[in-house]
């Protein structure tokens, strides 16, 4: 039997379908604007998240007689960020100072949306103030400034809202840690310099791959791999950041802002600098392994005056709690681990200790067109120092050594003459000599046999040990020291950076110990093969030209040690892991 239909057919759905309908009011609220926000961070359709907050909206004004007249609604913007940083908050702001604005209320589609901590005790006085009032769904009516159970909701509301951010951020961080940890997953953002980024296939997770996503990996860039392995070589070599950086320059190679200036629109692209190369030598990621969390993201107060300014995010590196390797190698490595932990430690040795001011030694020109072929090679008998170029009397091109130059304070200026002269022609010769002598086709054999038997007594691992125990030795007896004086009476406040010096000169030292690595030893096969690359040693010598003995001298890792007083050069050349020493008289 079919039900009769009423005279109001939507009456009659409505009941069949258990819908409430609104009924019509003679007086209601009126015209009202309509505030929402939606952060892309947890990859939400701005869409659709206006068209259900709107919705929500809608319902909780109609059957009170309200219409939507104006909409305001953020995209992109955290809700920690304040009302007043808020584009469209900003815009709703400014609105109410209106007088025709059009609206006298205004509703949201969601409180927690909308207002986090204490931002709504702080706006809720300027909505009074301009006679508008604020409908909030969680409330279920307009906010009552008189009810103190109104104010003690929104306060919940607010903490609320705070919590749930602070997890998801939790709960993102962690999901992103067992990712890197587990399967060593590129967590996306620029790849390091050398390597790039490729497809690898569909998204393992099937839902995102269903929607397109691609999984990414790190390959390594075959045009600028060997840039990398050049700036790990030279560092390990004995050059600091500023030299290695000029040298790149000097040899017309493309800095990584001029490049891929794409990703470096704000950086000038003007060429290496020392930071840059820093930069490099201190990521991890060069190893082959993924690492994640080195740097951090720090919320700090906009205005230490003015907390209700907020917050702003800041980066800066994370602690070694905050930091995860991956379990496994996740892309081609570039440098071996050894490597790089040997580089982290010449640079921890550099900065802590007798050897403070080693960081000072690369003091090359970056200007002028004169060739200095020793250019980086030379370092003074007395403190160590590397010697820089410099003309005198305009022709002669000496390597100079200047006691004003070194710390204040610092033990080797007891003996440290105020200037140290070589003149380069006095090297020179004796120098090329010596080398011909060692690549002459009659000498090669007896060359390489002493290569190979030099890796048995590595003098530059044992002098690097031997001096990391003096630096050892000298910070443990200046903690102790300094202990005493303040058990004597000092004042503990006035010693506090002189023990964290000393703490961290001891820390670097013990490191250095702990982490030395063993020469890697080589066969002759291996050394022949080196002594070909360097390709025809006399035809350079004979040429005599700047461009190709610097090249020569750079092949060879030639290190020139001056003694003043002895009138001597000690001249040592490196081939990657092999070395032999000789001494000559200047």
């Amino acid at each position: 039997m079919t039900a009769e239909i009423s005279g109001d057919p939507w009456s009659t759905l409505d009941d069949l379908l258990g819908v409430d309908a609104v009924e019509p009011v003679e007086e209601g609220i009126g015209p009202v604007a309509f505030y929402g926000r939606c952060s892309t961070e947890d990859n939400q359709d701005p869409e659709t998240s206006l068209g259900w907050q709107l919705g929500n909206a809608s319902k909780f004004v109609e059957p009170l007689g309200g219409t939507i007249a104006a909409e305001y609604f953020d995209i992109g913007q955290s809700r920690s960020v304040p009302w007043e940083r808020r584009h469209e908050a900003q815009r709703l702001l400014a609105a109410l100072k209106d007088p025709n604005r059009g609206w006298n209320a205004v509703v949201v589609g969601e409180g927690t949306r909308c207002w986090f901590g204490n931002q709504f005790s702080l706006i809720a006085p300027k909505f009074a103030a301009y006679g508008v009032e604020l409908w909030v769904p969680e409330l279920g009516g307009k906010f009552d400034a008189r009810n103190p159970s109104h104010k003690m909701l929104m306060n919940v509301l607010g903490g609320m809202s705070e919590s749930e951010r602070q997890h998801v951020q939790a709960r993102v961080r962690a999901a992103m840690d067992a990712q890197v940890l587990n399967e060593g997953r590129h967590q996306g953002g620029r790849a390091p310099y050398g390597y790039k980024v490729v497809d690898a296939g569909p998204h393992p997770n099937p839902s995102r791959a269903a929607d397109g996503y691609r999984l990414k990996v790190l390959a390594i860039d075959d045009e600028v791999v060997d840039v990398v392995r050049r700036i790990f070589s030279e560092y390990l070599g004995g050059r600091g950041d500023r030299a290695i950086a000029n040298g790149l320059n000097r040899d017309g190679i493309a800095c990584p802002s001029a490049r891929r200036p794409e990703q470096n629109r704000h950086r000038l692209a003007d060429g290496w600098q020392g930071s840059t190369v820093r930069a490099i030598l201190d990521n991890p990621r060069y190893t082959g392994y993924a690492f994640f969390g080195r740097w951090t993201r720090k919320e700090t107060l906009l205005d230490p005056d003015d907390v209700a300014a907020g917050h702003v995010i800041r980066f800066q590196r994370a602690g070694k709690e905050g930091v995860v390797r991956s379990r496994k190698p996740a892309h081609p490595a570039i440098v071996s681990v050894e490597e790089f932990t040997e580089a982290q430690l010449m640079r921890r040795s550099r900065a802590a200790g007798g050897r403070r001011g080693i960081a000072k030694l690369e003091r090359t020109r970056t200007s002028g067109t004169r060739p200095y072929v020793l250019r980086g090679k030379v370092r003074c008998g007395f403190c160590g120092r590397r010697m820089h170029g410099a003309v005198i009397r305009k022709t002669e091109v000496y390597y100079r050594c200047l006691a004003r130059t070194i710390a204040p304070g610092s033990p080797v200026l007891a003996d440290h003459p105020r200037t140290v002269n070589l003149r380069e022609l006095d090297v020179l010769d004796s120098l090329n000599e010596w080398i011909g002598r060692l690549f002459a086709p009659e000498n090669v054999d007896r060359t390489v046999q002493a290569l190979v038997g030099s890796q048995a007594d590595s003098s530059r691992t044992k002098n690097s040990r031997e001096g990391a125990k003096q630096r050892l030795a000298d910070a443990q007896t200046q903690v102790r020291r300094l202990q005493e004086a303040i058990k004597a009476g000092a004042d503990p406040a006035a010693l506090v950076e002189a023990i964290n010096d000393a703490q961290a000169t001891r820390a670097a030292a013990q490191a250095e110990l702990d982490n030395s690595p063993e020469p890697a030893a080589i066969g002759e096969v291996e050394v022949y093969a080196m002594v070909d690359s360097l390709g025809d040693v006399g035809s350079a010598l004979k040429e005599a030209k700047p461009e190709n003995l610097g090249r020569l001298y750079e092949n060879l890792s030639i290190d020139l040690k001056y003694e003043p007083h002895a009138g001597t050069v000690e001249a040592t050349i490196a081939p990657r892991v092999v070395s032999a020493r000789v001494r000559g008289g200047t």
